[in-house]
């Protein structure tokens, strides 16, 4: 219930940043990490991980030498994830400073990007170079993983944003539904050609 009030407060604070009213279920964050083998020495970034119900799903996962960074604009976000999370490294930034933010560490380019970022409320401009910052931040071969509602996934807003992501990584994304979600959401996997 924490987390739906978070979310609920966030969202009415803050609607083209958060861009939902509740997290996503945890059947979405198990699709969403289900091909992410975190066993090993693995670099992963989670952008907007909200109040972290993706992040608990990686966490559960995380090997001894993996190490994961999350990103979110929302300073109530990177402390929820901070306190239950320590293993998980949090910060307040935007996305699009990602490269910037993984070359300070000393781990670009990443192995994996997941995001729950609202890329339906968030302009175009700041959208397109989000989606610069993920392509440059992967390694060849390496996956960007998002999700778009089933109800919102024919308009024109987000097949110009497959699109988008399509042309900087090199070829089409894997597509999967989770109806177990409110509301139902494809998962899309992109690799890094």
């Amino acid at each position: 219930m924490n987390e739906h009030l978070l979310m609920l407060g966030r969202f009415v604070r803050s609607p083209r940043t958060v861009g939902a009213v509740m997290p996503s279920s945890r059947a979405l964050a198990l699709a969403m990490v289900r091909e992410l083998d975190l066993s090993g020495p693995t670099q992963v970034v989670e952008l907007g991980p909200g109040t972290g119900v993706v992040t608990r799903v990686i966490a559960e996962r995380l090997g001894p030498k993996a190490h994961v960074l999350a990103v979110d604009v929302e300073p109530a976000f990177v402390a929820a994830i901070t306190s239950r999370f320590p293993r998980i490294e949090a910060v307040c930034a935007s996305a699009a400073d990602l490269a910037t933010l993984l070359k300070s560490r000393g781990t670009f380019p990443v192995d994996h990007i997941v995001s729950g970022l609202p890329f339906a409320s968030l302009p175009g401009d700041v959208t397109a170079t989000i989606l610069d910052a993920v392509s440059a931040s992967l390694r060849p071969g390496g996956t960007f993983t998002t999700f778009q509602y089933v109800s919102g996934y024919p308009t024109p807003l987000a097949a110009s944003f497959r699109r988008a992501m399509t042309s900087r990584m090199g070829a089409g994304p894997s597509r999967r539904v989770v109806w177990r979600n409110v509301p139902p959401a494809f998962v899309l996997t992109w690799r890094h050609q």
